[in-house]
């Protein structure tokens, strides 16, 4: 009986997976998941106490070595409190509240960069192929509730996660419009991040400014739908993914603009000639509209470095459970 299981989680503001695996190389094989709506509970222990007690995972509960989760916040001392939900976490005293040898925090993007080795060539979009340098500096990058950065670098036989509050720099805008973007937003929050506009509600805030601005209006199909759906960010880009309403193709033009352009800024600050990873709970559902160009020349656009963003690869991750096979993976690694 030498097998042995890892425990891990992927917390984000809007849902939380939890998993159980079985420890193998070169990746930990995943035995069971549960996928919990966040809001609904009001930290991180009732959710894992739940996992822990259904009956595929107890059988296996005595056997589990080490676990690690993957938070939306700043990890310090094995410690954060989640950016968007304000719950407090401390890795110490959930391995002792739970009865696990061993708990690590991990920050979410430093995660979904570990992650990345483990993705399938038709787990990624392609943006713009570039020319990667083999164990050159990655980046990832993700909206979604909040917005995530993360450095990779290569050290030794295998990348090393640099977690980053990026997301929350200061908003800067590229043109007359995001300069009035930015204006109606600083009336809100006083001081205005990236954040506000690369997120589900910062599409949301988009949507809005463009109506209040004389843009346009949205459609009736569009009010109608946004009624009986929770989420309006995800109806807003659905119907601009499928061209569905003016305003809100608009609103999502904006918003891939923006993201091309931080995402260039941040592949200057890096120097991410290993390639950019857009991943996040937002690119996946709107790759299409990421693939049309707007995205990729904003992220060009960078004056006499232009020539050198050209050639930086830069993915789509499809696949949400990035950030949770780069938790296990660590979770795997404290074993060792």
């Amino acid at each position: 009986m030498n097998e042995h299981y890892l425990l891990a989680a992927d917390v984000g503001g809007t849902r939380t997976t939890v998993a159980l695996a079985a420890s193998g190389q070169p990746w930990p094989s995943v035995l069971t998941q549960a996928v919990y709506a966040s809001q609904e509970f009001d930290g991180l222990k009732p959710i894992l106490e739940d996992f822990l007690g259904k009956p595929p995972v107890a059988t296996h509960r005595g056997a589990v070595r080490a676990a690690c989760f993957s938070v939306a916040g700043p990890v310090a001392v094995n410690s954060t409190t989640l950016t968007h939900l304000g719950w407090k976490i401390k890795g110490d005293a959930l391995a002792v509240e739970l009865a696990l040898p061993e708990v690590r925090l991990v920050n979410d993007f430093a995660a979904a960069g570990l992650g990345i080795p483990r993705l399938a060539p038709n787990e990624l979009e392609t943006l713009q192929a570039g020319y990667p340098v083999a164990s050159g500096a990655r980046l990832i990058i993700g909206a979604g509730t909040g917005l995530g950065v993360a450095l990779l670098t290569w050290q030794g036989s295998g990348y090393v996660a640099h977690p980053s509050e990026a997301g929350h720099a200061d908003f800067a805008p590229v043109d007359e419009l995001q300069e009035k973007l930015l204006v109606y937003l600083r009336r809100a929050f006083g001081r205005v991040s990236y954040e506000r506009v690369l997120s589900g509600p910062g599409l949301m805030r988009v949507f809005s400014f463009l109506q209040e601005s004389g843009v346009g209006v949205p459609s009736k199909q569009l009010q109608e739908a946004s009624k009986k759906h929770a989420d309006t960010a995800e109806v807003i880009g659905e119907f601009a993914v499928a061209k569905l309403d003016p305003l809100a193709v608009r609103a999502l033009d904006v918003l891939a603009a923006v993201y091309g352009a931080f995402a260039g800024n941040m592949a200057l600050v890096t120097l991410a000639r290993g390639g950019v990873y857009i991943a996040g709970g937002i690119a996946p559902k709107i790759a299409a509209k990421l693939k049309e160009g707007a995205f990729i020349r904003a992220f060009n656009n960078k004056g006499r470095f232009s020539d050198l963003l050209s050639t930086i690869p830069v993915h789509v991750v499809m696949n949400p459970l990035v950030g949770l096979y780069g938790a296990l993976q660590e979770a795997a690694r404290l074993c060792e």
